[in-house]
């Protein structure tokens, strides 16, 4: 993609700003994105100034009539923690301000109507998954591939293949996609997808059929996880980003509990069984590609492309009153020019490069990337992909066994809403340090109960059941909802399709190899193996979150930049030396200690900083 042509940069305003005459060269800036900015820019500049240049700012994109707003906008901007001392504000721009401040859960129709819908799309991997998971039951023998070893194979290829598509091609197209077609229409487009290859896969005549329907369907699913989270995460306010973004984890869960209820519903139509169960998971995908054409655009993406006025007018429609939509846009774009220092010239494959050679939007990736690779080693999805057929394996009939499975996707959604309210206040890194280990004791459990073979039916089953539901709940409130989420806020705007293609890419496809895998680890390790071997790469998860996932709750998406202004070094050091002892002392031996201040780099020590 020629860099020159990209509307990506076109604000030819911002690249100006961007490119001083003290910026030496390509490799130097470069270099500097690591410490992009590590405190307000804002406050850079004289209030007086602040007002010039955002008046400015409004003029000269086609917004004269919102110059003044924009220059009051600039100022609550920079000092957001004193409303009462700006008196350029009036009465009513302060009282929506200290409104929002109190409200945390206040917005517009509109903003809820586009978290909730792209929520939906969430459904459409849960679904899928659940509607697999059902029909292992009984499309192996329609299709001849019920036996052991080659069949095992064909059986997990089937259920793989669309997360190896999703994670390996699907992922990587985002980019090009979001760059022709916006946020909204790339969303449009991957839902056509979804909605006509699951109708393709309950027609399919042979495995192979099936396969390449699948096939098709990853693609779609890579490139809706990729983007869905991202437009959510730009259209959120900072204070409640992470519960509404977190809506695509309660959607996923309750997808699968919609397919679950799917499956039960059609497990008495006999041989057709399966290909209803495949074939229901086109309703939320349709319902999405109906209903995003109602969403405004992401304001930060017409920013992006230099369709700045258009870019306010959607902000005006995803906040309150327009002194919030013009605060929160004004800061983006001075963000955006600040990005456009070391951004400008860099294509796509250069800016995916950045993920891996850039400091800051290193550590970002090195979070992402765990809590992606996280979800899959905690073993959720030998739960969601093959429940059905682990608890006709222990003794459930077929009825039975797709009744327990319901049992699980219920639970997934019912512990999956606390966690709504938990992951603004006690934080991403706290609910996955927290449950890892819990994952790991309950998983171990159910493995070690598959091993009673007296007793009665239920002495043998019960605790199986109870403990693959202790699981699910575990995982609910805590790994599940943080790995989109997080990946979704970690990385800066010129990088966050790439960031997040490659956060995608991770997970989907650790997701294809465990469902590739499982059927034949199964049959070798036996169930109670597979489940031990899960359970320790639980304890492994936990060390990587350790070390690699930094706290993001209740930050912008451009406050991050201190967070991830720390060396990967610096930081695990303080972890281990200040926050561990601080949580042995006041946790486990319950001393009253005060506790210790989460470690940001300051401006004038992130100048410095070389990893």
């Amino acid at each position: 993609m020629a860099e020159n042509t990209s509307p990506d940069f076109l604000d030819e305003k911002a690249i100006s700003q961007a490119r001083e005459p003290e910026m030496a060269d390509a490799a130097a800036r470069r270099k500097s994105v690591a410490l992009n900015i590590v405190e307000n820019p804002l406050k850079r500049s004289t209030k007086q100034q602040t007002v010039i240049d955002a008046q400015a700012f409004a003029e000269s994109h086609g917004m004269p009539e919102h110059a003044a707003l924009f220059g009051r906008g600039a100022l609550v901007a920079r000092d957001p923690d004193r409303i009462e001392t700006i008196a350029e504000l009036d009465d009513e721009e302060r009282h929506a301000l200290t409104y929002e401040r109190d409200h945390k859960w206040h917005g517009p129709f509109m903003l809820w109507y586009s978290i909730s819908l792209c929520a939906v799309g969430a459904a459409t991997q849960g679904w899928d998954q659940t509607g697999s998971n059902g029909a292992n039951l009984s499309f192996p023998k329609e299709f001849g591939i019920d036996g052991g070893g080659k069949d095992e194979w064909i059986e997990g290829s089937i259920n793989a293949v669309i997360f190896l598509t999703a994670g390996l091609i699907g992922a990587f197209i985002v980019d090009p996609l979001n760059h022709y077609f916006g946020r909204r229409g790339e969303i449009f487009i991957t839902a056509c997808i979804l909605t006509a290859t699951p109708i393709g896969s309950a027609c399919a005549q042979s495995w192979q059929g099936l396969f390449a329907a699948r096939f098709i369907m990853g693609i779609g699913i890579g490139a809706k996880n990729a983007t869905v989270p991202i437009y959510s995460a730009e259209m959120a306010p900072a204070r409640i980003r992470g519960a509404l973004v977190m809506f695509w984890q309660l959607w996923v869960v309750a997808g699968i509990f919609l397919g679950f209820c799917a499956n039960v519903i059609v497990k008495d139509t006999g041989r057709i069984s399966w290909r209803l169960q495949l074939g229901s998971a086109f309703i939320p995908s349709f319902i999405l590609g109906l209903g995003i054409f109602f969403c405004p655009e992401s304001p930060r993406w017409l920013m992006k492309h230099g369709k700045q006025a258009q870019g306010f007018r959607s902000m005006m429609r995803l906040r309150d009153h327009p002194i919030i939509a013009a605060r929160d846009y004004y800061y983006s774009y001075v963000i955006y020019v600040e990005e456009l220092k070391v951004a400008r010239g860099a294509g796509y494959f250069s800016r995916m490069w950045d993920c891996f050679s850039v400091a800051r939007i290193r550590r970002a990736n090195y979070g992402a990337s765990t809590v992606m690779i996280g979800q899959q080693m905690c073993g959720i999805n030998i739960i969601s992909f093959y429940s059905s057929s682990i608890f006709r394996d222990v003794g459930y009939t077929d009825t039975q066994a797709l009744y327990a499975s319901l049992g699980y996707g219920a639970i997934q959604v019912v512990f999956t809403i606390p966690t709504l309210f938990l992951i603004d206040t006690k934080g991403r890194r706290t609910l996955t340090l927290i449950t890892f280990p819990l994952m790991c004791i309950f998983l171990l459990a159910a493995g070690l109960s598959l091993l009673k073979t007296d007793g009665s039916r239920g002495e043998r089953l019960g605790p199986v059941v109870l403990f693959v539901y202790l699981f699910t709940i575990a995982y609910s409130l805590g790994e599940g909802p943080v790995a989109f989420q997080y990946s979704a806020e970690v990385f800066p705007t010129i990088q966050r399709e790439q960031g997040m293609a490659w956060a995608v890419c991770i997970n989907n496809t650790f997701a294809g190899v465990l469902s590739l895998t499982f059927p034949r680890m199964k049959s070798v390790m036996t169930s109670t193996g597979a489940f031990g071997f899960y359970a320790g790469l639980n304890l492994i998860a936990w060390f990587m979150v350790f070390c690699f996932v930094r706290e993001t709750k209740q930050l912008t998406l451009e406050e991050l930049d201190q967070v991830f202004s720390v060396p990967t070094k610096k930081y695990i050091s303080h972890e281990l030396k200040v926050w561990l002892p601080y949580f042995i002392k006041h946790h486990i031996l319950r001393q009253n200690i005060p506790k210790p201040p989460q470690l940001i780099e300051k401006e004038d020590n992130a100048k410095t900083i070389e990893e």
